[in-house]
């Protein structure tokens, strides 16, 4: 006689397992470039390639104003930001101090932590995660995840554009400080205007799918234009973040109406 108190068959606990593992969500595992979509592999790797060739300018225009070779490779290292590298560099050069290097390289670098918070998801939930990938937060990283939509695409873009730019931008640099200043200031060769046009490429999709995205973009390049000519270099990008303020959904009227 079969007890009334028998155990559920393993066949009727299947069904169950399904659901809890469909509800569940996935671990995070290692990124794959499977997971970007197409093109855009080619895309992070053309901004290598700017990257490198900037680094490689940074690295022979540090030498070349009598900074030692470890200089710009140490800074590459642990500072990692290319526009706040050249301000210091500039600075240290023109016979400024570390002081003042160290602070306006701060100022430039502080767009940064914008760019933090909108990514903090897309880095990954332990803790060392979260400290390496805050070292390789960029403003190009930052339009690579940003020009993504999904979870696993918007990681995957992070991390290999992230330490790929790392990687080239740190070679790059040690090549130009090995090569001393024979190389010249590569700005000359227009160079320098790669970075804009390859970002301004990276945030179209999104300016042509949001309209609170287009809003924010026209005030802030309308801030940045009315304030270069006053303000020091660096000062305008940062109040351009208030366009974000254009972004900003109005309240209904129903929910002003009873506050």
């Amino acid at each position: 006689m079969r007890s009334p108190h028998r155990t559920d068959d393993p066949s009727d606990r299947t069904g169950d397992i399904s659901i809890s593992a469909e509800s569940a969500e996935p671990p995070q595992g290692l990124v794959r470039v499977s997971d970007l979509p197409p093109g855009v592999l080619r895309d992070i790797a053309l901004v290598w390639l700017a990257d490198a060739v900037v680094g490689v300018s940074f690295g022979a225009i540090a030498v070349g104003g009598g900074l030692p070779v470890w200089v710009p490779v140490l800074m590459s290292l642990l500072v990692y930001a290319g526009s706040a590298q050249f301000s210091a560099v500039g600075i240290l050069t023109a016979g400024g101090g570390p002081v003042a290097a160290a602070a306006t390289g701060l100022l430039l670098n502080s767009r940064t932590a914008a760019f933090s918070l909108a990514l903090a998801d897309d880095l990954g939930r332990s803790w060392a995660a979260r400290l390496i990938g805050a070292h390789l937060v960029t403003d190009e990283t930052a339009a690579f995840v940003l020009a993504q939509r999904g979870r696993e695409q918007r990681r995957a873009a992070f991390w290999i554009s992230g330490v790929g730019l790392f990687v080239a931008w740190n070679l790059s640099v040690l090549a130009g400080a090995l090569a001393g200043s024979a190389l010249g200031d590569t700005d000359r060769f227009g160079l320098d205007a790669a970075f804009p046009a390859v970002l301004l490429a990276l945030v179209l999709p999104a300016l042509r799918s949001d309209r609170r995205a287009r809003r924010a973009a026209a005030a802030g390049a309308v801030i940045a234009v009315v304030a270069a000519p006053l303000l020091p270099a660096g000062v305008p990008v940062l109040l351009a973040l208030l366009g974000l303020l254009a972004a900003r959904r109005p309240r209904p009227a129903s929910s002003r109406s009873t506050s």
